[in-house]
C-alpha cells in the first residue's frame, strides 16, 4: 500500500540544478530536508500563532495539532499534494460571535467539530459525484460573498477589543506589517505577519521602558494601568509539558453560526490543489475530494481534544514557489517540528503574551485581507455584479453579516451575523434564480479555476498509480 512515505534522492541531494524542481516523491539530503521543514514551520507561524489567540484557544495545542493534521493530510493524499495544515483564520469571526453570546471554549470547539464533519462529508461527496455538486450549490457569487462577510464581520473585534488596548503600538504595527507585505520579496513577504509580531513585541518593550505603564483597556476588558508586554507567565512556564486539552460541547445556536465557514474551506482547498498542481506540473484535480475530506477529518480530530480547526496554508505554497522544492518529506519534517513546539509550554506562554495593541495592528490588515479574498473569488470567476441575480443576494447577505442583523425566533434562539448572512446569500440566490428571466441565467464560471477540469467521475484512482 502506497502511503507516500518513500522518496528518491534528487540529484546529489544538495542543490537542484538550474531550472530543476524537486518533485513531491523526491527529497534532498535529510539535513537539508529538515531545514526546509523548519522554514515551512516559520512560514505558517504568523497566522497559526494569531488564530488560536484570537479564538481564545491554547496556542501550544494549536501548533501541535497542526503537525498531526499535516500528517493525516499527507497520508490521505498519499504524498501527492504537498501541503501544510495550520489553524484556520476563517473561524476567528465564528469564535468571536459564539463567545459574545456567552459561549465557552468547549462551545467553540464543539461547533467547529461539526463543521469539520460536514467538510469531511463534502469531500466524500466530491470523490463520489465530482465537483459539479459544489458548483451547483455554491457558484462564485455565493462563495465570494460568504468569504467576504466572514472577514468583514471581524471588524468590530479589532475596533472594540484590540486597538483600544494600545492605539499607538497598533498604528505602528499596522504600518510596519503593511510595508513588509508590500515591500519585501520572496520568503520574507510570506512571513510578514510573523515579522509584524516580532516588531510589535519590540515596540511594546521599548514603550514600557520609556513611558512606563499604559492606562487603557486590559485584555480582561477593564481600564487599568498595566504593562503593554507582560512576560511573567513565560518565566514560570515549563520547558516541556503537554498543552491544555478539553472536550467539545454542542449547542445548536453555535453550530449554526459556524456552519457557513464550510463554504470558505471548500474554496480554500480548491484553490490550493490547483496552485500546487500548476507548480508541480501534475494534474491534481482528482485529489480535491480527498484533500477536502482529509482537511475535515484533521479538523475533527483537533477540535475533539480542544484545538482549533485546520486548513491548507497558502503561506507554504509561497515557500515552495520560492525554493522550487515540492518534496512532501519537507512537510513531514515540518510536522515533526510542530509537534515538538507544541510540547513546550514556555513557547506557548510567549505566544499568549502578545500585547493587545500588536494584535490590533495586525488584525486590521489580516481581517481585511480575509474579506477581500471574497472579492478575489469574484474577479477570478469574472462574476458580473451588474446582473441583479448576482448583485441582490450578495448585497443583502453581506450587509446582514457585517452589520450583525438578527432574526429572533424565541427567547433562546436567534439567527444573525455570519449565519443569517450566509443563509440569505445561498437561499436568496437560488430562489431568485428559479424566478429570474432566462437572460439572467447565463452559464456561471466554476467555483474556482482549480476545479475547471472536473468531470463526474473525478477522484477515481488512476490505473497506473502504485
Amino acid at each position: 500500500m502506497n502511503l507516500g512515505v518513500r522518496w528518491t534522492l534528487h540529484g546529489d541531494g544538495r542543490t537542484p540544478a538550474p531550472g530543476a524542481v524537486v518533485r513531491p516523491d523526491e527529497r534532498l539530503s535529510w539535513p537539508r530536508t529538515a531545514g526546509l521543514g523548519a522554514q515551512h514551520v516559520v512560514a505558517m507561524f504568523g497566522a497559526s500563532f494569531v488564530a488560536p489567540v484570537l479564538m481564545g484557544l491554547d496556542p501550544n495545542l494549536a501548533i501541535m495539532m497542526s503537525g498531526v493534521a499535516t500528517v493525516i493530510f499527507l497520508l490521505a493524499t498519499r504524498g501527492t499534494v504537498p501541503s501544510y495544515l495550520g489553524c484556520s483564520l476563517s473561524f476567528v469571526g465564528v469564535a468571536a460571535a459564539i463567545r459574545a453570546s456567552g459561549g465557552t471554549s468547549a462551545t467553540v470547539t464543539g461547533a467547529v467539530l461539526v463543521v469539520g464533519l460536514v467538510l469531511f462529508l463534502a469531500g466524500l461527496a466530491v470523490r463520489r459525484f465530482g465537483a459539479r455538486i459544489i458548483h451547483a450549490a455554491m457558484p462564485p457569487i455565493v462563495t465570494g460573498a460568504v468569504v467576504m462577510l466572514i472577514g468583514f464581520n471581524l471588524a468590530p473585534v479589532t475596533a472594540a477589543t484590540y486597538w483600544p488596548q494600545d492605539q499607538w503600538t497598533a498604528l505602528l504595527v499596522m504600518l510596519f506589517t503593511g510595508l513588509a507585505v508590500v515591500c519585501l520579496r520572496g520568503f520574507w513577504s510570506r512571513i510578514a505577519i510573523f515579522l509584524g509580531l516580532i516588531f510589535g513585541y519590540a515596540v511594546s518593550w521599548v514603550f514600557d521602558l520609556v513611558f512606563g505603564k499604559i492606562h487603557s483597556m486590559s485584555p480582561s476588558g477593564q481600564v487599568t494601568d498595566h504593562w503593554r508586554l507582560d512576560l511573567s507567565g513565560v518565566a514560570t512556564a515549563d520547558w516541556i509539558g503537554l498543552p491544555s486539552f478539553h472536550g467539545p460541547s454542542f449547542e445548536w445556536s453555535a453550530i449554526l453560526v459556524a456552519l457557513p465557514v464550510v463554504i470558505a474551506l471548500i474554496a480554500e482547498n480548491a484553490g490550493h490543489v490547483k496552485a500546487v498542481g500548476e507548480m508541480t506540473g501534475d494534474p491534481l484535480d482528482d485529489k480535491l475530494g480527498t484533500a477536502i475530506a482529509a482537511d475535515g477529518a484533521a479538523s475533527m480530530l483537533s477540535t475533539a481534544v480542544g484545538g482549533p480547526p485546520n486548513t491548507t496554508y497558502s503561506e507554504n505554497i509561497g515557500v515552495m514557489a520560492a525554493t522550487r522544492v515540492y518534496s512532501t518529506a519537507a512537510y513531514w519534517a515540518a510536522a515533526g517540528f510542530a509537534l515538538l513546539f507544541g510540547l513546550c509550554p514556555k513557547f506557548g506562554a510567549v505566544v499568549a503574551a502578545i500585547p493587545g495593541g500588536v494584535l490590533g495592528g495586525i488584525t486590521v490588515i489580516l481581517y481585511g485581507m480575509i474579506g477581500l479574498l471574497g472579492a478575489q473569488i469574484w474577479i477570478n470567476a469574472e462574476v458580473d455584479l451588474r446582473n441583479p441575480l448576482n448583485l441582490v443576494p450578495a448585497a443583502a447577505g453581506i450587509i446582514i453579516g457585517v452589520g450583525g442583523v438578527k432574526l429572533t425566533f424565541t427567547d433562546t434562539f436567534e439567527l444573525g451575523g455570519i449565519a443569517l448572512g450566509t443563509l440569505v446569500v445561498i437561499t436568496g440566490y437560488h430562489v431568485l434564480r428559479a424566478f429570474a428571466p432566462a437572460h439572467m441565467k447565463e452559464q456561471e464560471p466554476l467555483l474556482d479555476s482549480g476545479t475547471s477540469s472536473y468531470e463526474s467521475g473525478a477522484d477515481e484512482e488512476p490505473a497506473t498509480e502504485r
